[in-house]
């Protein structure tokens, strides 16, 4: 058992987590083996993520006042959180492409930048496209109008060249 010191401990530093993070979603695992769990674990490090098992009461006491406040209250089973301060559609799909392989991994519900978020909403967030392809779409839409302005311009110094071409081989420019 823990000391009281240890418990104090574990509620502050859950506390300040709970205070830098916008993005948390709250899991249950019920059932997973402890093969599945290192797994898990390891598809939320490699989404640059932290995920950790908390004790409810604990987890509801550390987010008084925090954000995370609203879907931490009465929590009941065996419960897990997984969040991140970057990319929560990264997680998202880490998440539930986890859930699909292993139906015993559910949800109970999320925030994204401070809102809360249900399970419908997880799923929904998990479809959309990654930072980088958001970045490399808009990249393409910046970039579009300026290489069509550049083809114009090109064509128009073609086309003169064409011209002049045709007229020396035409001998159109003798006097």
């Amino acid at each position: 058992m823990k000391k009281k010191s240890d418990k104090e401990k574990d509620l502050e530093s859950l506390r300040k987590e709970f205070e830098k993070v916008e993005n948390l979603f709250v899991t249950s695992y019920e059932k997973m083996r402890v093969s599945q769990d290192n797994d898990l674990r390891k598809v939320v490090r490699d989404s640059g993520s932290k995920y950790r098992v908390v004790k409810n009461n604990l987890a509801e006491k550390a987010s008084e006042g925090t954000a995370a406040e609203n879907v931490l209250k009465g929590l009941r089973g065996m419960t897990s959180i997984a969040y991140t301060y970057d990319d929560p559609v990264a997680l998202a799909k880490a998440l539930t492409t986890y859930a699909k392989a292993n139906p015993v991994f559910t949800f109970k519900a999320g925030i994204v930048q401070g809102r809360v978020i249900d399970v419908k909403a997880i799923n929904d967030l998990a479809s959309l496209p990654s930072k980088e392809e958001i970045y490399a779409k808009l990249m393409f839409l910046i970039n579009s109008p300026a290489q069509r302005l550049a083809g114009t311009i090109n064509a128009v110094g073609r086309s003169l060249a064409v011209v002049v071409d045709q007229a020396v081989k035409e001998n159109k420019f003798q006097s």
